[in-house]
């Protein structure tokens, strides 16, 4: 049968056994791994010179070559690849389905101690127990919880490219490594039909005792591993969809270096029409529509740009979507989505316009059924779209930086002042001040507003109100 990989990577950490499971790999006949293949401190192993005829230099100027030359080798080559690595490298391995992926892990805090300790004594391998040479750790809460997030970040992004690419992997923990069965397993995973009958250990664990003795400051320790939220508890499930950067949406001054990176929901008109009138022109003047070729054209044919977006409170901007998009059905309302909420999700509005029947009470009827619709479609319960006139604030601000993030995160309660500075930061002495955006019809939301509304809505829009810091809204 032939083999499904051509060459293998092992994705691991300092610390984490990969010498040993190099050492084993290197065992089984017609396997071969060249360690820390590109390490850009030194090539394979320290004081290396060369892998398969290719140098240090030549490796770092088209490190594809490395690759290849191992791809095309006799047997079955790989390389260990740490999370400092050429990062060339785990972009071609992670897009090649023929690359094997070994992911070997450890217990962080093990392999932190571990570390601390070979940093201490400067032994990072131990084939003769007499040369080993002891420390203690010094445990260091900050540096501690500053590494396992760098270890999660890495590990998710590997996770999430061999999710998205229909690939799998072969994942190893520290102490399968002591296991000649799985070992073989490894061999047979990756297409050898050789076998090994022992484990190679003239690599001996260097720091066996039990972790509270390996540290210098165990009660630090405890205190700290307390403090650190293991299981993400405190994480804002979001099953939002990913924006992408709305550049056609983005709005550039006509003469003014100035771009506005709207988010629907938002005082859309209002700082139109301020931006507008900076340079005199009516509002359709304004350049929109853009692509990434005209976006980038503009920028570069002004130098000193500035751009900015603005915040709204989320309790004004969802009422003023409820009453322009669902409850209205004139110009910008959202037709076909207004009859399914009545339909589907019994939503207490009437067939056509609001007409005298309409009160304050039905008004706030129909407003809470509509959160609980949003709570339901943000959460990705619902056939509907998450529409980017009610998403969350937080999710449109981070489809924009997928192309560039907005020099200026502005607040509408404060452009009275906010946009006129902004302007005269790029000459306008005498700027003018923007609108104030006109009251929602047929009822303000300061008629229905109360406590249980505001809970609903800090509820749904939870990551804004932490991200951006809004509190209760009070009006305005």
């Amino acid at each position: 049968m032939r083999n499904p990989f051509d060459y293998f990577i092992v994705i691991a950490e300092m610390r984490t056994g990969s010498n040993f499971l190099e050492t084993n790999l290197n065992a089984i006949p017609g396997l071969t791994c060249h360690g820390e293949a590109f390490n850009p401190h030194f090539i394979g192993h320290p004081g290396g010179e060369d892998i398969l005829g290719l140098t240090r230099e030549a490796r770092d100027a088209d490190p594809a070559k490395l690759v290849e030359a191992i791809r095309s080798q006799p047997g079955l080559g790989g390389f260990r690849f740490f999370h400092d690595h050429d990062p060339r490298v785990l972009e071609i391995a992670l897009s090649d389905p023929c690359c094997a992926k070994i992911v070997l892990t450890r217990n962080p805090l093990d392999s932190y101690v571990s570390w601390k300790i070979a940093q201490e004594t400067g032994q990072w391998k131990l084939t003769n127990v007499k040369r080993r040479r002891d420390a203690l750790a010094m445990f260091d809460g900050v540096e501690f919880a500053s590494y396992v997030s760098r270890l999660q970040q890495f590990q998710i992004r590997i996770l999430n490219r061999l999710q998205t690419s229909g690939q799998t992997a072969f994942h190893l923990a520290y102490e399968d490594l002591q296991e000649v069965e799985v070992m073989n397993g490894l061999a047979k995973w990756l297409g050898s039909d050789q076998r090994i009958e022992a484990l190679d250990r003239s690599l001996k664990p260097q720091n066996p005792a039990p972790t509270h003795e390996k540290v210098a400051n165990p009660d630090d320790m405890q205190a700290a591993l307390g403090a650190i939220d293991w299981f993400d508890l405190a994480r804002t499930p979001n099953f939002e969809p990913r924006r992408g950067p709305a550049i056609p949406g983005h709005l550039a001054a006509v003469r003014t270096p100035l771009l506005y990176l709207p988010i629907r929901g938002g005082p859309l008109t209002e700082v139109s029409r301020w931006l507008a009138a900076l340079d005199d022109v009516e509002d359709a003047a304004l350049l929109t529509g853009m692509n990434r070729r005209d976006l980038n054209q503009w920028k570069r044919e002004r130098p000193g740009h500035r751009s900015f977006t603005v915040l709204r409170h989320p309790a004004a901007r969802v009422h003023s979507v409820f009453c322009e998009r669902v409850l209205s059905t004139g110009p910008g309302s959202y037709a076909r989505i207004r009859e399914t909420l009545r339909k589907h999700f019994r939503l207490p509005i009437p067939r056509d316009m609001p007409g005298a029947g309409y009160d304050l009470e039905s008004h706030r009827r129909a407003f809470v059924a509509f959160l609980d619709f949003l709570r339901a479609n943000l959460a990705g319960q619902t056939a509907l779209r998450v529409d980017a006139a009610w998403c969350t604030q937080a999710q449109a601000l981070a489809g924009f930086t997928e192309y560039a993030a907005p020099d200026h995160l502005l607040r509408e309660d404060e452009l009275a002042t906010a946009l006129p500075a902004l302007a005269r930061s790029l000459g306008h002495d005498a700027a003018p001040v923007p609108q104030r955006a006109q009251g929602d019809r047929p009822f303000a939301l300061a008629d229905i507003h109360d406590d249980e509304i505001e809970r609903r809505i800090s509820d749904i829009y939870r990551q804004d109100y932490l991200q951006f810091g809004f509190g209760p809204w009070a009006g305005g």
